[in-house]
């Protein structure tokens, strides 16, 4: 690696940079507006619930943004810095050259791929939501009497996917795209189904099936 290869890293990272600092100033102009200014009230607790809770969202997306451009900056100038002392493109875990090609892909890489990959995998913190520690992530297990993952799907699937009735083999309508739609909601055996006030529709054919008609071959004969 020469110093042309250094000296183009170092403009996309001095560039990198001024768009980082320009991304993290916008985000903090908009951070600085109270919440009911923004929607033009006067108290947070009003008539407006749809409005506020818009809002909300958004500002909460905002702060992500914000705490994920400051990181990258960190990165970026931390990655000048080693230029300037002559140690960019060492790797600091191992102390072993970083390939060229992850600094061509990330300029602001301080570690090589392998400490980079160990790294993330013996991190102790939980990157997942909490949820996932208690239920079981595979929708192809046994039915249980439990809240299981497939459970959780059902909840939130039936507010809305991206698929179509097209996209899921017999499904007619909105309601029936996506997968398990056909599975009934809140019981494990048919017998659960059973009406209560509107609330839950049973089959009742397949809880009491009905008799099998009977043919002249079912009767014994007399002697």
């Amino acid at each position: 690696m020469g110093d042309g290869f250094y000296g183009e890293l170092r403009r996309r990272l001095q560039w990198e940079k001024e768009e980082l600092e320009k991304t993290l100033a916008s985000l903090n102009s908009g951070l600085e507006e109270r919440l009911t200014d923004s929607v033009g009230e006067l108290s947070a607790y009003d008539q407006h619930a749809a409005d506020l809770g818009q809002e909300t969202f958004d500002r909460a997306k905002d702060l992500g943004l914000r705490d994920n451009t400051q990181r990258l900056l960190e990165d970026t100038e931390a990655a000048l810095e080693l230029m300037d002392r002559g140690e960019y493109g060492i790797c600091q875990a191992c102390g072993q050259p970083i390939d060229e090609r992850r600094l061509r892909a990330m300029p602001a890489a301080v570690l090589c791929f392998a400490c980079k990959d160990a790294e993330e995998s013996t991190r102790d913190d939980w990157v997942r939501p909490v949820e996932e520690r208690v239920i079981p992530f595979e929708l192809t297990s046994e039915d249980n009497v439990g809240f299981d993952a497939e459970d959780t799907w059902q909840a939130l699937a039936r507010w809305g996917t991206a698929n179509t009735p097209q996209d899921i083999p017999g499904a007619v309508d909105v309601d029936d795209a996506y997968i398990n739609a056909d599975d009934d909601l809140g019981i494990v055996t048919p017998l659960e189904g059973i009406e209560s006030d509107d609330r839950l529709a049973a089959d009742w054919d397949e809880i009491y099936p009905r008799p099998r008609e009977q043919t002249g071959h079912d009767f014994l004969k007399e002697p």
